[in-house]
């Protein structure tokens, strides 16, 4: 069974922070001075992100979440923005460096884009979203995914799931193709977006620090071969999220670091049921997180190491 360890947005070993703007400020501006703002902000980022993906080889990581953060301001409909074209060499140059990484690379919108919203007006915005990162994806010439959570419970919990299914039944089918759902740590547990990603043919990632937080006793092991077969029409391992809390007290914000027996205990129920598994660390120490549970799991017995983020269970 082989694993693969990937981290989220800049690493901290390097100096690679992708800059922004915010909406007020780029009111502030001049139209000339704003578009000569964006671009130079945009052609920094790229820039970044091409040093991050480098980075990300140079030291074996092939997972990779890269940031929303990309484009600032690109759903911004009073802003008339080309962020494609002007940049394509650039996107190309990108795209054709993740490939031949064999380094899988995906994106998780902030927090404003739900589907299954009350308000049509987010939920136009959020489909909005999801355009603009399938373009990048087209910019770039990836097969890629954007992780979702149902989103808010609103009035009702089935009726707020309802809404998700009717939003999502809308959308193109190229938009339908590239979204994976994820159980998140307050509402929706692991059997509610299981039911919706068999429904609607959707891969369910499961977050295994949101299960902790958000379930009903469920015992996961039960439910594990479900969402590994959630994956089956798809190109790419079944992908989980791993993080570890704050303190008891602050159990649902991450931790700096991995907790070391608590990712163990995780690998040995995972083992059981797939042979490939990405596992996204979403904690604040990123990469040195990544490297640091690294070198502590060359010291487990059954494990062996590919390179430094890939490694097996013999």
């Amino acid at each position: 069974m082989k694993f693969r360890l990937g981290y989220v947005d800049g690493p901290l070993s390097i100096n690679a922070k992708m800059h922004t703007i915010t909406y007020s400020s780029y009111k502030k501006l001049k139209e000339k001075e704003g578009s000569e703002k964006l671009s130079k902000i945009i052609d920094q980022n790229l820039n970044t992100l091409l040093e991050i993906l480098k980075f990300n080889k140079d030291n074996d990581i092939c997972f990779y979440r890269m940031s929303h953060t990309i484009i600032p301001l690109a759903t911004i409909k009073e802003i008339n923005l080309d962020y494609i074209k002007p940049y394509i060499k650039k996107w190309k140059e990108i795209g054709t460096y993740i490939k031949k990484s064999n380094m899988r690379v995906d994106i998780h919108p902030n927090q404003y884009c739900i589907l299954n919203s009350n308000n049509k007006e987010i939920t136009k915005n959020s489909i909005e979203i999801l355009k603009f990162n399938y373009s990048l994806f087209k910019a770039m010439n990836i097969e890629s995914k954007i992780i979702l959570h149902v989103g808010g419970k609103y009035e009702n919990k089935e009726k707020s799931i309802a809404r998700f299914k009717h939003n999502f039944s809308k959308l193109d089918q190229c938009l339908k193709e590239i979204i994976i759902l994820e159980n998140d740590d307050k509402i929706y547990n692991i059997t509610d977006v299981l039911q919706i990603c068999e429904e609607l043919n959707i891969p369910m990632v499961l977050d295994y620090h949101h299960y902790l937080c958000n379930n009903n006793k469920e015992k996961l092991q039960d439910y594990i071969p479900r969402i590994i077969n959630t994956w089956k029409y798809t190109k790419l391992p079944p992908k989980i999220h791993f993080s570890s809390p704050k303190s008891k007290k602050d159990f649902r914000s991450h931790s700096v670091f991995i907790d070391y027996k608590s990712f163990v205990k995780m690998l040995n129920i995972f083992k059981k049921y797939t042979s490939s598994l990405d596992i996204m660390l979403e904690c604040k120490g990123k990469d040195e997180a990544l490297f640091l549970l690294s070198k502590k799991l060359t010291y487990t017995e059954n494990i062996k190491f590919i390179n430094n983020s890939t490694f097996e269970i013999i």
